[in-house]
């Protein structure tokens, strides 16, 4: 047992780190054979998760000879590795279609093999320590992939940006996990409720932070906007099962913290809530697809942290694994219209789905999922979340609702706009660009997750639901009621009508709120006034500490080994004379050596400390 629970996060990650290491020692050369050994990697990766699930191995060790850790797959951890291994066979799939082969292919899907893996640690760690590892190695990736065009600028700076905010919310799991010692003697994730004194609030609050921040939630959420400069694939994958996920999922796996502290799971109820209706108006906003589709990411990652906020945990976690499904659909399908058609525009798209009609018809799917049409996964798992939150508030029930509205706005606007026929005035430009043909590979995945997007809500359904507690374990939930289902339906159908007749009638968004949703509600300006100046300030600040305290120390040890050097050199012999010069190169060597980690730049702290953990978890899964 305890060998299928190191190998279940070991074959993405060493495969992954095969390849990124290959890719150096043999250039180019690994690039042709690296999608083929990617998916095989992650279909054996699929083949350990379904045995997992089965077996449910664990796996104990003690880290740094002092802290008890491990690894284990139950009930919610076994769903996740499912999820995530599901799909991200699904998106290598499409990736060895998309990228040609003068793309460096092997560094591409090595980082992507190895995103996956730390997800997979992320989800089986038992402990706060091999759970930040995974979740260190996770962000540390994503920021590789969001940049993998590196020659770009822009796609750099975006990468910069989503790697300094998440960093920045992820600092709050380190204050958990330090509070978590304190306060327990342990890391261990089931004993974090159980702690006594002040110490409960300060874990929660520290688990709160990284986990919004993780999941872009607000105020985090806009650099799951700078996020789609990346490769569709990487959208596809971030958004639906790895990065953007692992904040729901800490929540949902740490609901009795939250509901212990009593204030926590309030704070995570609303902010839940509120992410979900305002990310909705900006995805309504939206004349970008991909933006669109990131925005309404955002939303229904607010349903499942609404989910931990009120205690519905199977409910929170059936919406993930459908939308999981959903999203990896939706964002191919982008990808394949941005790789075909050129464009992400939704003015430009239109005859997208009429053209590609596989791509279409899938992508309709998801879209009339994602809006919450019965009987569709989607409608089935918000109306159990939004169950729970009319039992605490029917304020916070009804904000809810509204946001649920919004989810069959944006997602009938971005179905209506790639659905309806190209426009005369656009027709002949439109036939001459478009003319990549969407290979067998990019199509493969399509149906199966179609599919998925159709049928997963059954976890959710009220004949289903008892079932799918007990397999995750938890306590007895609030399950939504015919009358309430069926009254939620009639919502949803006809904002679609509504949605449908406004668009046929040409209707544009007004320009006095939709300008600020359109701008993901300046949330990066504000970010940058309140977040990234006193981050500046704070940096300049070590710099300076570097330069006078540190660096001046190491320079005062220079010069005083000099001083030793010409003083021996006066009074001792030649050879003591020349051990005394090789002392002061050495110091002066070091000293060079030491000053050149001290940039004063956060982001190079944070690559430096994600490295670290990264060896970490080689050393964990290859040495133990």
């Amino acid at each position: 047992m305890s060998v299928l629970g190191w190998l279940l996060p070991a074959a993405p990650i060493v495969t992954g780190v095969l390849l990124l290491t290959g890719r150096f020692v043999l250039g180019r050369r690994l690039d042709r054979p690296a999608p083929a050994i990617a998916v095989g990697a992650a279909l054996i990766a699929l083949c350990l998760a379904i045995a997992a699930t089965a077996a449910r191995p664990a796996v104990r060790f003690p880290l740094f000879d002092q802290i008890p850790a491990g690894l284990a797959v139950d009930g919610l951890s076994a769903v996740l590795v499912l999820t995530v291994t599901s799909v991200s066979l699904a998106v290598l799939l499409f990736a060895a279609g998309e990228f040609a082969p003068d793309e460096s292919r092997a560094r591409f899907f090595g980082l992507m093999l190895v995103f996956t893996g730390a997800m997979l640690v992320t989800v089986t760690a038992t402990d706060l320590a091999v759970l930040l590892m995974g979740w260190e190695v996770m962000g540390a990736m994503s920021y590789a992939l969001i940049g993998f065009w590196w020659r770009e600028p822009k796609r750099v700076g975006s990468a910069d940006i989503s790697f300094v905010t998440t960093r920045a919310g992820d600092l709050g799991l380190y204050f958990a996990a330090g509070a978590a010692f304190i306060g327990t003697g342990s890391l261990d994730l089931d004993g974090l409720a159980g702690a006594d004194g002040p110490w409960p609030d300060l874990i929660a609050a520290g688990v709160v932070l990284a986990a919004l921040g993780k999941s872009a939630q607000l105020p985090f959420s806009f650099w799951l906007s700078r996020a789609m400069d990346g490769p569709s694939p990487v959208s596809a994958l971030l958004h639906s099962a790895t990065m953007v996920a692992a904040g729901a999922y800490l929540l949902l796996r740490l609901e009795p913290l939250l509901a212990a502290t009593g204030w926590a799971a309030t704070l995570v109820a609303w902010v839940g809530a509120l992410t979900a209706l305002l990310l909705g108006v900006v995805a309504l906003a939206q004349r970008d697809l991909k933006q669109l589709l990131a925005a309404s990411t955002c939303a229904q990652i607010g349903f499942m942290v609404l989910g931990a906020g009120v205690g519905a945990v199977a409910g929170g976690a059936a919406h993930l694994v459908a939308h999981a499904a959903v999203k990896s659909l939706l964002f191919l399908g982008a990808g394949a219209w941005l790789s075909a058609l050129g464009t992400k525009d939704l003015a430009e798209l239109h005859g997208a789905a009429r053209r590609y009609r596989l791509v279409g018809a899938s992508f309709g799917v998801g879209m009339l999922a994602l809006a919450g049409l019965p009987p569709l996964s989607l409608w089935a798992t918000k109306d159990t979340v939004l169950s729970a939150a009319l039992e605490h508030s029917p304020v916070l029930y009804a904000v809810g609702l509204a946001a649920a509205l919004l989810s069959a706005g944006y997602a009938t606007r971005a179905l209506l706009s790639v659905a309806r026929p190209v426009d005369a005035a656009t027709r002949t430009d439109t036939e001459e660009t478009g003319t990549r043909h969407v290979g067998l590979l990019e199509r493969l995945p399509l149906p199966a997750l179609a599919l998925g997007s159709a049928a997963l809500g059954v976890f959710a359904l009220p004949l289903v639901d008892e079932a799918w507690r007990d397999l995750l374990g938890t306590g007895p939930e609030p399950s939504p009621g015919l009358a309430e289902m069926a009254f939620s339906s009639a919502l949803v159908l006809l904002a679609l009508a509504a949605t449908w007749a406004l668009m046929r009638r040409g209707a544009r968004l007004q320009a006095a709120w939709a300008s600020p949703a359109l701008h993901w509600l300046h949330l990066e300006r504000l970010a940058g006034l309140l977040v990234a100046r006193p981050v500046g300030a704070l940096a300049t600040a070590l710099a300076r500490f570097d330069d006078r305290v540190v660096d001046g120390g190491v320079r005062a040890t220079a010069a005083a080994g000099r001083f030793a050097a010409a003083l021996a050199g006066h009074r001792i012999e030649i050879r003591v004379d020349r051990l005394v010069t090789w002392v002061g190169r050495g110091t002066r060597r070091l000293a060079d050596l030491a000053r050149r980690p001290q940039t004063g730049q956060v982001h190079t702290y944070y690559a430096q400390a994600a490295v670290l953990f990264a060896v970490l978890i080689l050393i964990v899964l290859l040495v133990r």
